[in-house]
């Protein structure tokens, strides 16, 4: 680089950084605004909360049982407590029927019919969507394989199949009463 060049390389740096300083030729603009805000008044600050002392605990529950361990050993298979394997399983080949696309509880009984004098009852089942459908002895309901297997004027008697978490399958009771009138 020749001397030339180094100077006029200063002589343009100092011309840019002199044009970056904007001398200020008059500050009452500064000085009225730091008046007011001296004048106003001071804001409040809230005091810190108060902080409740921690009161550890201690465990002394180390010398019993262990509550997440069962009391009687898991047997591994599918086994009823009988010893005899649970031969339970839901048809999963059956055509499922509409009222199985509700779980038990979205279902209410809301009425009988009887087809000529003591022959065949029907219930009335009211669905999630409110419409009404027939059921008899027989007829699935529910989302757990539930079989209608007792009617009456007040109530649906259900066997539902249900896992019973050991990889294998159980029945279980459950009933569906007639609404009451309001």
């Amino acid at each position: 680089m020749t001397r030339y060049t180094k100077m006029l390389l200063v002589a343009l740096l100092t011309s840019i950084l002199g044009g970056c300083v904007d001398w200020v030729e008059s500050t009452d603009d500064l000085q009225v605004f730091v008046k007011e805000a001296q004048n106003r008044p001071p804001g409040r600050i809230e005091p810190l909360p108060e902080f409740k002392p921690y009161h550890s605990f201690v465990y002394e529950g180390a010398s019993m049982r262990e509550p997440f361990l069962p009391l009687v050993p898991v047997q591994a298979d599918a086994e009823e407590p009988g010893g005899a394997v649970s031969e339970i399983v839901p048809d999963e080949s059956r055509e499922k029927e509409y009222l199985e696309s509700f779980a038990l509880d979205k279902l209410t009984m809301v009425g009988t019919i009887t087809q000529r004098e003591g022959e065949q009852l029907w219930a009335l089942i009211q669905d999630a969507n409110a419409e009404i459908h027939r059921v008899t002895l027989g007829n699935h309901m529910g989302l757990d394989f539930g079989e209608i297997v007792s009617l009456d004027e007040r109530q649906i008697e259900l066997v539902e199949i249900v896992a019973n978490g050991r990889g294998g399958w159980m029945k279980r009771p459950r009933s569906l009463a007639l609404r009451e009138q309001e």
